[in-house]
């Protein structure tokens, strides 16, 4: 589909090694996220940009001002809901700039939206609610992109869309605590999960119509999320210098290197193993006037985050490439993709990529079926 894949990051070094590593046709190029100018440069020429930068509240705007003022269709993962409003804002701009923006093409958002417009098209007459669940851990390495996430996930108004209103819960307060469960994940197993501020529960009430919208997740082992949760709790997530014996020290720097410190030692004495990770969309409406459900998950216990959110997000920009995200603007998966193509693209790349680390045993895409009495069937795509 491309004839050249150009790497941009900030760690040309990084950058490099790893275009060595994928091979001809990829090369790598220095760029700043947070300079415009240093952006435009390195995207001269292409024709569709994938951002992948974290966390995206700080680098979602600079990057596509550029990308905007070059006039190149854009694709990202962005998983910010606040900067996400802003984005949606900046329709008028981005249609005026004549390019496509695909909003959130990642695993949640992204998989989490094309299922529901999926389940809303084919299988449902009316949909009544979308629930999210995510749960991933044990990856190679994690950055402070990551962690910085996380830190803002708990410490932002988190929205969700309950008796078909959009209302704000607080992650440490009594409204959000009151929204915590477990959930049973394949091949995880039941695990606690907490209020997400992703923008699924903002932009899926837009395009379809529902009552319910909500998003929980978690990380993987639960003292490793605990830790992060304990330390945006005590206030370690301030970014206020304070004095210490003589050094100025930023509680948030800390932090982040504390955690990024302790997460070697929660692994090893969890015995964790493999990374691993599950995203479940459960999607509950009516067909032929009887009450059905419809769960999908997507699992495995050889990927969690990268490629769980890689894949789907190398899918839009071919999908972009290709000419088939539909319209101009700003734009979420829902909105633009259709779901029948994207899925039947989905099932075969999840599959193979599976197969590829030895997990080939394994299924990476389930659906269920289950009706009123509970009864539940497995369907194939």
């Amino acid at each position: 589909v491309f004839s050249e894949v150009v790497i941009g990051d900030a760690n040309i070094d990084k950058a490099r090694q790893m275009a060595e590593e994928l091979g001809a046709g990829v090369t790598a190029v220095a760029c700043d996220a947070q300079h415009p100018p240093s952006v435009k440069k390195a995207v001269a020429g292409s024709d569709v940009v994938l951002n992948c930068v974290g966390p995206f509240y700080t680098t979602v705007k600079p990057i596509l001002a550029a990308v905007m003022e070059a006039g190149i269709n854009y694709v990202d993962v962005c998983d910010d809901v606040d900067v996400t409003l802003e984005l949606l804002e900046m329709d008028a701009a981005v249609r005026q700039a004549g390019i496509a923006v695909l909003l959130g093409m990642g695993s949640s958002p992204g998989m989490t939206n094309v299922v529901a417009r999926f389940a809303a098209d084919a299988l449902l007459d009316t949909t009544h609610s979308v629930d999210i669940f995510h749960t991933h851990g044990g990856e190679p390495t994690e950055g402070a992109g990551v962690i910085e996430h996380r830190f803002h996930c708990m410490s932002i108004p988190i929205p969700m869309y309950l008796d078909g209103e959009l209302r704000y819960v607080s992650y440490f307060e009594p409204d959000g605590v009151a929204l915590r469960q477990t959930f049973t994940f394949p091949y995880i197993g039941e695990t606690p999960i907490y209020p997400y501020p992703h923008p699924e529960q903002i932009t899926l009430p837009r395009y379809l119509k529902l009552q319910r919208v909500t998003n929980k997740g978690s990380v993987l082992p639960e003292a490793y999320y605990n830790l992060t949760g304990e330390m945006v709790r005590l206030g370690m997530a301030s970014k206020e210098p304070v004095q210490v014996r003589g050094q100025t020290v930023v509680p948030y720097d800390f932090a982040i290197a504390f955690i990024i410190r302790q997460r070697e030692r929660i692994l090893r004495e969890a015995n964790f193993g493999r990374q691993r990770g599950c995203v479940s969309v459960i999607v509950r409406g009516t067909k032929d006037g009887r009450p059905l459900e419809y769960r999908f998950h997507m699992a495995s216990t050889s990927q969690a985050l990268g490629e769980g959110t890689g894949i789907p997000a190398a899918m839009g920009a071919i999908l972009m490439q290709q000419g088939k995200v539909q319209g101009k603007g700003v734009l979420p998966p829902e909105a633009c993709l259709n779901p029948f193509e994207f899925l039947g693209m989905a099932t075969k790349l999840f599959a193979r990529d599976a197969s590829a680390k030895g997990a080939a045993e394994e299924e990476s895409f389930i659906i269920e079926e289950v009706d009123e009495a509970g009864r539940s069937t497995r369907i194939k795509m």
